[in-house]
């Protein structure tokens, strides 16, 4: 059995990740093989691990008494079952593809062995994330995470987008962390438990629930609103394509924004008993699949075209997890993993190329390029959700379930995948079709090596044949290994229609704009001038945060300071004042007074002890002298005041 042996799937990364960072600069390649190597042979254990429970071996799961927390007993430890395997096949295979093609796409970077050993330290933390049985072990893995993107996305840090760039995302999610933070505090107080199971039971039992269960779910929520680029906080992703090519697509394929939806995915027994936090995930998801998908249809930037296509697919998972449509939510995760990998990847060999990021630099590239170009529109029609390719099954599961929940949440997302398809389609002419628009460019580019395109190659095949186990055609196989006891969605042969023909619609509408001149783009800008600025501008999000949230914090940050240097300085500097002038009476006063005494005292002793020496003659007839004039005057005094 290969299931008690699952951590290692984790540890050999992070092994690698060690071994990189100490002695990468001594190996040939800094090191790239020892990476490669152990994300490998993770891939390999991933899938023993998938075979024997996709064989109908017994969920693992392994636990340690870690510490006490006010007599309660903590446990940790890894747990395996269906859901874990899937997500393990998905990350080692995706991150092990990802460093294989790294090779050709850094080669001769200045950081080259520190960039494997971050990347295998982000693999690690996600699997570690993915392993974990208990929200505890989860959240130190979910925060690992968030460092790894961080350095990771600033690997280029010399230059200044880079920079702001990975500060951006790592203090963008860290707000969604502290809600994630709570709400698993939350959680703990009231069912006495980190555990998943233990707290899914809890929950059951009703040791929380009403609105108290809402508010932790909904704070359990706002972690994936961080981490997988939800509304409001989707506004890092975009800039995170500041990057390395090969990291942006670990992030948005099998990684980081991927522990969101996981997250929703694992925690879905709290979420299961609050249909208030269902609906939340619902339409949170809905907004982000529609807002990203909008703001994609103008951006030039072909990384982030791809961006805003991952932030509107992940709104797509949550709305099927949000609707009850846990399977087709977790599918989609699965599915999409690797056609946006292959995407990214591809449009990584494109700069590779050209040396630019501008769609509007490019063109023609279909003939210099076919095996990046074809495989590309592969992925592109995976994406859009074009039958048979992987999309069109999960994405049409999700469509099936906002049908059954909500007709206003069907007509946005069955929107959003006719924009899914127009923009994808405007990338593709513009990037591979048409004329060259900038000749120079054009003439120097070339395929990428062979180390680019094999990966390229190998996610194509998954990009058309990964969504065959959730189809009727092996028997909706995915459906029956990974499921919460919901009911499998009615089928409704028109909801497949609707989103075949939103796919073909948008293809259409995006060749007639892009690859024709029957539509005048420039007149169509003049008129919608007011929309086309609004999404031009990605809906003022950043511009808005820039005033409020940034503008506000500055603004806080100088009243603070106003108030530390005229109220709280001017508080201490006026008790030390006073504190001062009490030292400086409380010195006159010890040298004046008590000072002053002391030396009287002393003074009159001695006036008096010089006196008195001068009775000492050594005579006795002067003692005797002297003691009868003392009695004469004692009896004087007596008989006065005796009479």
């Amino acid at each position: 059995m290969m299931l008690p042996y699952a951590w290692l799937i984790a540890a050999l990364p992070l092994l690698a990740a060690l071994a990189i960072m100490f002695f990468g600069r001594r190996f040939k390649n800094g090191g790239d093989f020892i990476g490669i190597a152990a994300i490998a042979v993770s891939f390999v254990l991933s899938l023993l691990v998938f075979g024997q429970l996709a064989g109908g071996a017994e969920s693992y799961r392994f636990t340690f008494t870690w510490l006490n927390l006010g007599g309660v007993p903590v446990q940790n430890g890894i747990a395996v079952d269906n859901l874990t395997a899937v997500m393990l096949v998905v990350v080692t295979l995706v991150s092990m593809l990802v460093q294989i093609y790294s090779r050709g796409y850094m080669h001769g970077d200045v950081r080259y062995p520190r960039y494997y050993a971050t990347l295998s330290f982000f693999t690690f933390s996600m699997l570690a994330l993915v392993l974990a049985d208990n929200f505890l072990l989860l959240y130190i893995g979910w925060e690992l995470v968030g460092l790894s993107s961080y350095l990771l996305i600033g690997h280029w840090f010399e230059n200044p987008g880079p920079r702001y760039a990975s500060m951006k995302a790592f203090i963008t999610t860290r707000i969604g962390d502290v809600g994630l933070f709570i709400g698993i505090i939350v959680l703990f107080l009231t069912t006495g438990a980190f555990g998943f199971p233990e707290v899914a039971a809890g929950v059951a039992a009703g040791k929380i629930s009403g609105t108290l269960l809402t508010v932790a779910a909904v704070l359990v929520f706002s972690g994936a609103v961080g981490k997988s680029a939800q509304f409001p906080l989707h506004v890092w992703l975009p800039d995170a394509m500041e990057g390395p090519t090969p990291v942006s697509a670990l992030i948005h394929a099998a990684t980081m924004v991927a522990a969101g939806v996981y997250l929703v995915a694992r925690a879905y027994g709290v979420f299961a008993e609050s249909t208030s936090a269902l609906a939340v995930v619902a339409w949170i998801g809905t907004i982000t699949a529609v807002m990203a998908a909008l703001i994609a249809t103008l951006a030039t930037d072909l990384k982030k075209v791809l961006a805003y296509s991952t932030i509107s697919q992940l709104g797509y998972m949550m709305v099927g997890l949000g609707v009850g449509g846990y399977t087709a939510g977790v599918f989609h995760l699965t599915t999409h993993a690797f056609f946006k990998a292959l995407l990214f990847l591809g449009s990584g060999s494109v700069i590779h190329a050209l040396h630019t990021q501008e769609m509007h630099e490019m063109g023609g590239l279909v003939k210099k390029m076919p095996v990046t170009a074809w495989t590309f529109i592969i992925g592109t029609a995976a994406l859009a959700g074009i039958p048979p390719f992987a999309g069109f099954w999960s994405k049409d599961e999700i469509l099936l379930s906002a049908y059954h929940y909500n007709p206003v949440i069907f007509g946005l997302t069955l929107f959003a995948a006719f924009l899914t398809a127009y923009y994808m389609t405007r990338a593709v002419v513009l990037t591979f079709f048409g004329k060259p628009r900038d000749h120079h460019k054009h003439e120097h580019a070339h395929e990428s090596p062979a180390n680019m395109t094999g990966p390229l190659v190998v996610l194509a095949v998954l990009a058309v044949v990964a969504g065959l186990p959730g189809s009727p055609l092996m028997g909706n196989w995915f459906g029956k290994f990974i499921h919460f006891g919901e009911h499998e969605a009615e089928a409704v042969p028109a909801v497949m229609v609707m989103a075949i023909a939103s796919a073909l619609l948008g293809i259409l509408v995006g060749y007639l704009v892009y690859g024709t001149k029957l539509v005048d783009r420039r007149k169509a800008i003049a008129v919608t001038r007011p929309v086309y600025s609004f999404l031009k501008h990605k809906m003022y999000f950043d511009e808005l945060y820039a005033y409020t949230v940034i503008g506000g914090t500055q603004a806080l940050s100088a009243v603070a300071g106003w108030v530390d240097k005229n109220i709280v300085d001017g508080l201490v500097n006026a008790v030390g004042w006073l504190g001062a002038q009490l030292g400086n009476i409380s010195g006159w006063f010890d040298l004046a007074a008590v000072d002053g005494l002391v030396n009287g005292v002393a003074a009159v002793v001695s006036g008096a002890g010089r006196r008195l020496r001068r009775w000492q003659t050594g005579y006795v007839q002067s003692y005797a002298l002297t003691f009868f004039a003392t009695v004469i005057i004692g009896v004087i005094i007596y008989e006065l005041i005796g009479g």
